[in-house]
């Protein structure tokens, strides 16, 4: 059976087996089949081994919602989210710095980063917690006198040792989102004569929160994984508090297992809010772009009023260009040699 197509010389036949009329098949793909079968082998694997393990899987259960391990667990969330805040606020701070002009200033925030970040938190909270091995007291003349060892307890030790040590980290990532907005921006607004401070805080800074975000999210991930460290000068986080259990009872696997259950609790829900965050800066990013081109035709505006019109005659007599006779035009010296001669 054939059938006809219109073509600029006519009407004329097409053949029965036309290319287009071919069924298409998807073209296989042997490698795909392989490897998701692989894949999904191990992780059977890897569930039926847990659960013909020596695991208790009751004692799990049993554990899982405890008081004592409800509170280490709230425990990890509080020294987790007071060391991110304060590691984002040094970090900002930090990362102004080492953008000032201000040499010392920036030499500071370089030593700073250099420092805390070259360093192991581990070694910096077990320094945090022996600080009164430097200073033995604090004290402020005609005010207070405390011995450090009375303050430094072991959760004013974990804050300080990780949120600092978070800022380090995070005065890069900050630094590197502000480096990441155009240098125009930071002209137009200094055009229109807005303050540094308010250039930093209302223009440069939100247009880099999009590529601040996403690394802070992962940094916040890692903290509440690291926060564990804390167990090292006896702060009562997850991990270490499961560890203390399973000293006692023996059940070892069980209370990993729980443990590791928290832990994704908290980084899922960690996961939401970053992503929360993230959709909040990207629709400002729309507004964000409104406000730049809102800006740059502010300074055109302002660049414009300053130009002088033709409507003025003062500034039409200074800025007119004297005319330049042209060479068939008559000179005055010239009519006067001709009439001489």
């Amino acid at each position: 059976m054939t059938s006809t197509a219109v073509t600029r010389t006519g009407t004329q036949p097409r053949p029965a087996f036309a290319a287009d009329d071919a069924p298409l098949h998807p073209r296989p793909h042997p490698t795909r089949y392989l490897t998701g079968t692989l894949a999904l082998a191990v992780v059977a694997f890897i569930v039926y081994s847990f659960s013909q393990g020596q695991i208790d899987w009751h004692v799990v259960g049993d554990y899982l919602f405890s008081s004592e391990l409800r509170s280490a667990f709230l425990n990890t969330v509080l020294i987790s989210v007071l060391a991110m805040l304060m590691g984002i606020a040094i970090g900002t701070v930090f990362a102004m710095m080492r953008l000032s002009s201000n040499p010392v200033t920036s030499t500071v925030a370089w030593g700073y980063v250099w420092l805390f970040r070259g360093t192991p938190v581990l070694l910096q909270l077990l320094m945090w917690f022996n600080i009164a091995l430097v200073f033995p007291s604090l004290s402020l003349p005609g005010l207070f006198h405390i011995e450090t060892i009375e303050v430094m307890t072991p959760f004013v030790a974990a804050l300080l040792g990780l949120g600092i040590n978070e800022g380090a980290y995070l005065t890069e990532t900050i630094r590197g989102g502000l480096l990441s907005v155009d240098p125009g921006q930071a002209e137009a607004a200094a055009a229109i004569g807005l303050s540094k401070w308010t250039t930093m805080t209302r223009i440069v800074l939100p247009q880099a929160m999009t590529a601040i975000i996403p690394p802070i999210g992962n940094e916040a991930i890692g903290m509440l994984k690291t926060s564990a460290l804390a167990a090292i000068i006896s702060y009562g986080e997850l991990l270490s508090t499961s560890q203390q259990i399973y000293y006692v009872n023996g059940r070892v696997m069980e209370l990993l297992v729980v443990a590791a259950c928290w832990y994704l609790v908290a980084t899922s829900v960690t996961s939401v809010g970053q992503y929360y965050v993230e959709q909040k800066f990207s629709k400002s990013r729309v507004r964000r772009r409104s406000m730049a081109d809102r800006m740059i035709i502010s300074v055109i505006r302002r660049v414009r009023r300053s130009e002088p019109t033709r409507s003025d005659p003062e500034n039409v007599v200074a800025t007119s260009v004297p005319r330049v006779p042209r060479p068939t035009e008559a000179t005055p010296d010239s009519n006067e040699e001709e009439s001489s001669s």
